[in-house]
């Protein structure tokens, strides 16, 4: 009878000290480590594949996307883009419905000369390997002419697109067709004002309701309000350097922001709005506010429980060696 016992023994005590879940959700700071990412310029949690972000260069690096484990900071896809000739500035990347992911390449570094720019969509893979998947591209122009922008989001239910332009005195929330075209242009709008700003990313919350959009030092959380966005608090984003990226986490309750340059690192902060509803939106414990109380007591209630599992196996032990 030892060795069933000392199994379940052991299969207590490592469900005790068992990682938190949370520490697998991709809400923990890392580092990406591939060298070939010097300009990581957007950032998305994928829903497909937890703890998994999509990245990209900026600029004309190509058309390739990388998929960074954040458990380690190291690539585990690179997806090469076909159909969609060579991508001048690619600044900002989006998941959408059905797990489609949609690129920006939206900037402009001649401040605004472009007659037009483009959104690429994919999808997004169900196995993550390096391949070439083909994409559909679309032809991006605004309604009251060429502007540089490096934001873009796509709701996750409706599937609409929008992009926040980048102007040192505050820019404009633009929105696209219900439906874009591959074919033609696609009209893009603004309906609201994005004032006391310079965008470099903005994200959507997974359930549609709140809007981040950040700048190089610091952030704006918006109520998403029908698109109609409505300011609700100024955010502190963390300083990485060059600040060009930020995503919600897949389950709503953290917001990760990224930076350019090697080894850039990715950091989290408590999101306005997320999912827990007393989440505030400096940085904290998201653990603390699960279990009620502070993250000591968690810590207390697991060391307890382990300790509890520890007498459980002396307890034992001493018991089959008085049955000898």
């Amino acid at each position: 009878m030892r060795r069933p016992f000392a199994l379940l023994a052991a299969a207590l005590l490592t469900g005790a000290l068992a990682v938190p879940a949370s520490a697998a959700d991709g809400d923990e700071k890392f580092t990406i480590e591939d060298p070939r990412i010097t300009e990581s310029s957007g950032l998305a949690a994928s829903r497909q594949h937890p703890g998994i972000y999509w990245t990209h260069n900026d600029s004309d690096d190509g058309a390739y996307l990388y998929a960074v484990d954040s458990s380690t900071g190291e690539t585990v896809a690179t997806i090469t883009m076909s159909g969609v000739g060579s991508p001048r500035d690619v600044e900002a990347v989006s998941i959408g419905p059905d797990n489609q992911i949609y690129v920006g390449d939206i900037g402009d570094n001649l401040g605004g000369t472009w007659p037009y720019v483009w959104i690429y969509r994919l999808p997004e893979p169900e196995n993550l390997r390096d391949r070439t998947i083909k994409a559909t591209q679309y032809v991006v122009k605004y309604s009251d002419g060429a502007r540089d922008a490096e934001s873009l989001v796509v709701h996750p239910k409706t599937g609409r697109v929008y992009i926040v332009d980048k102007n040192e005195k505050g820019g404009h929330l633009f929105e696209g067709p219900a439906e874009l075209s591959p074919s033609g242009a696609n009209v893009f709008r603004p309906v609201a004002a994005v004032p006391d700003l310079e965008a470099t990313d903005a994200t959507l919350s997974p359930d549609g309701e709140h809007l981040v959009v950040r700048s190089y030092f610091g952030a704006i959380a918006y109520d998403w309000n029908g698109g109609k966005i409505k300011k609700k608090d100024r955010l502190g984003v963390p300083f990485l350097g060059q600040g060009e990226s930020v995503t919600y986490t897949a389950d709503g309750k953290k917001l990760m922001y990224g930076a350019e340059g090697a080894d850039s690192p990715v950091e989290p902060q408590d999101a306005p709005g997320g999912s827990d509803s007393d989440s505030s939106s400096g940085s904290g414990s998201s653990a603390a506010s699960e279990s009620g109380g502070d993250g000591l007591t968690g810590h207390i209630k697991t060391g307890a429980i382990a300790a509890g599992v520890l007498l459980l196996v002396v307890l034992g032990v001493r018991g089959m060696r008085r049955r000898r």
